[in-house]
């Protein structure tokens, strides 16, 4: 009987850790993705009104060479920061998790000045490398390329603070400096481009100049906003560090070498999508040349519609897997720590369901407004051609969301090496495939190729997810046979709207707008996502993702 007893107490306590770890993940979710659309959809906003600034003619121009810095800047930054914040959030759980607080703090303090000197030494690398660096862009991308070297000084240090505050699993502070920083970034890049291009008449290319340079502006106030969460939070950690059990003494240069030897995988794998991005600035106008007779500016049109123009819009969906993926490292390498290897797979299978939870309403919802959110971002110009590929690329937002998911679940239980090998393999393939998909395909083929390297890559790192640590197969299908269909019912909503909507206000007013065109958008959304909301709550399905407060959901919205 004491037996019996022991054992239901056992289950119960299994059931109650599950649920406040799933808790852990959805709060943390949320306050990351808030932080993350919220930073993407500004990032995105800001195009309308800085496309007008440069007009029609120098838009496109300016849009190509904006996207050729920021990649080219992307990667020197993923290299300059190192994966050191992801590592250290990893590392300061791991020892929270032991109660040693103290060598948190001093592992904050070490990966500082880590993070001081790698952002030193690249940016002096991309300030005097910009004329090799320029690639296609020649000359007006070196000044581009080099005004960009100011943001990579700071940055690393600032995003090693948010590691140490999602160590601590307090997600807020991270996703609020990350808005500030974004809201920072976009009002110097406006009052910049405007004061050039409408006030004074000035150099198209020193407006872009400016508008790249607001990645320093921006950087600074987001380390401003979280200097002010941690002085409001001081006395929390240094009660914290008083507590420490103080039983591990870890040597200075054992610090240094647990911060690299986890960084490294973390540069790679932080920065698959940006070399993915960047073998296509390298290689597509060559293979363009090769496959048709377009000019220069012919193909720099094209690339800015499949580059920038849907990179920037799908990258919006992409960061809610991205949210996801920086909560759960946390939270993996605790119940690693504590050798819990049931609750890893549980939250592995919890976060994969998450993220088909967000995403694949998101993705084909994006799909399916494709028409008019192009059109009211970028105009008329090309619209046909930039909805189809908005279209193709949100598919394949999917496969980029999903990589970024499943190598930080890999990173999480420090399986970095076996996930950089996966992504080598993924990367091969996109070379392999690049050149035949762009020659016959151009602009699709390379988004063709990226979607081919990217599903080997997380079948590869799945499959061994799987086989490793057990994931619960059944659940995480008949959840995905029910999301995948409520999505796919949310993208037929939405499309029957945007082709409704576009034939009624067609009657009256010129629906090509860009403020006709957000209204479509804004109306095709709301009433997708009503039906997703419908749907998900009256099958129960949220319940299991979301948790039981979705009850409470239900009957304010009156669903039985």
């Amino acid at each position: 009987m004491n037996n019996e007893f022991e054992q239901d107490e056992l289950e119960k306590d299994e059931i109650e850790d599950s649920e406040k770890s799933q808790g852990k993940m959805v709060k943390g979710s949320a306050w990351m993705t808030i932080g993350s659309i919220l930073s993407r959809i500004l990032g995105a906003i800001y195009i309308i009104p800085w496309r007008l600034i440069f007009g029609a003619s120098l838009f496109p121009l300016a849009n190509t060479l904006y996207t050729m810095g920021y990649n080219i800047y992307s990667e020197f930054l993923t290299i300059a920061i190192a994966g050191i914040p992801s590592a250290v959030a990893k590392e300061v759980a791991h020892y929270n998790a032991l109660n040693e607080y103290g060598v948190s703090a001093k592992l904050y303090k070490k990966g500082i000045t880590l993070s001081v000197v790698t952002g030193v030494v690249c940016a002096l690398l991309i300030y005097f490398c910009a004329p090799i660096l320029a690639g296609s862009g020649g000359k007006n991308a070196i000044p581009v390329i080099r005004s960009l070297a100011w943001a990579i000084l700071i940055i690393p240090a600032m995003s090693l603070t948010r590691g140490y505050f999602q160590g601590f699993q307090q997600m807020a502070p991270s996703a609020m400096s990350q808005f500030v920083e974004q809201l920072g970034r976009v009002i110097y890049m406006l009052a910049s481009a405007f004061f050039i291009m409408v006030i004074i008449h000035g150099s198209w290319v020193t407006a872009v100049t400016q508008s790249t340079f607001a990645a320093f502006v921006g950087a600074v106030f987001g380390f401003l906003a979280l200097g002010w969460y941690y002085w409001r939070r001081r006395d929390h950690f240094q009660g914290l560090i008083a507590s420490s059990d103080n039983a591990i003494n870890v040597k200075t240069n054992d610090l240094y070498k647990e911060i690299i030897s986890q960084a490294v995988p973390f540069i790679i794998l932080g920065s698959g999508i940006t070399i993915f991005q960047l073998i296509d600035q390298y290689s597509f106008f060559n293979i363009m040349h090769w496959a048709t007779n377009y000019t220069n500016t012919n193909l720099q049109y094209i690339y800015a519609i499949f580059a920038a123009n849907a990179n920037k819009l799908i990258m919006i969906v992409v960061s809610l897997a991205s949210a996801l993926a920086i909560t759960v490292v946390p939270l993996l390498s605790e119940a690693r720590t504590k050798g819990d290897n049931h609750s890893i797979s549980k939250q592995l299978s919890n976060a994969l369901i998450l993220f088909e939870f967000v995403m694949f309403p998101a993705a084909l919802g994006m799909a399916a407004i494709a028409g008019p959110i192009n059109r009211t971002f970028y105009g008329t110009a090309n619209m046909d051609l930039g909805a189809d590929v908005l279209t193709f690329s949100a598919i394949v937002s999917i496969s980029l969301g999903l990589f970024t998911v499943v190598t930080a679940l890999m990173q999480g239980i420090s399986e970095n090496k076996r996930a950089v090998k996966y992504f080598v393999v993924g990367t091969i393939i996109k070379l392999v495939t690049q050149v035949p998909l762009v020659y016959f395909f151009g602009a699709f083929g390379a988004l063709m190729a990226t979607a081919v390297g990217f599903t080997i890559a997380n079948y590869l790192i799945i499959h061994s997810l799987k086989r490793e640590f057990g994931l619960e197969i059944d659940d995480i299908k008949t959840n995905s046979v029910k999301i995948l269909t409520f999505a796919l019912i949310t993208y037929l909503v939405a499309l029957i709207v945007v082709y409704g909507a576009n034939f009624g206000l067609g009657l009256i007013f010129n629906y090509n707008s860009s403020l006709i065109s957000l209204f479509v958008s804004v109306l095709a959304t709301a009433a997708g996502g009503f039906v997703y909301l419908f749907l998900v709550l009256r099958s129960r399905v949220a319940d299991r993702v979301l948790g039981n407060k979705m009850k409470s959901v239900r009957r304010l919205l009156h669903i039985r």
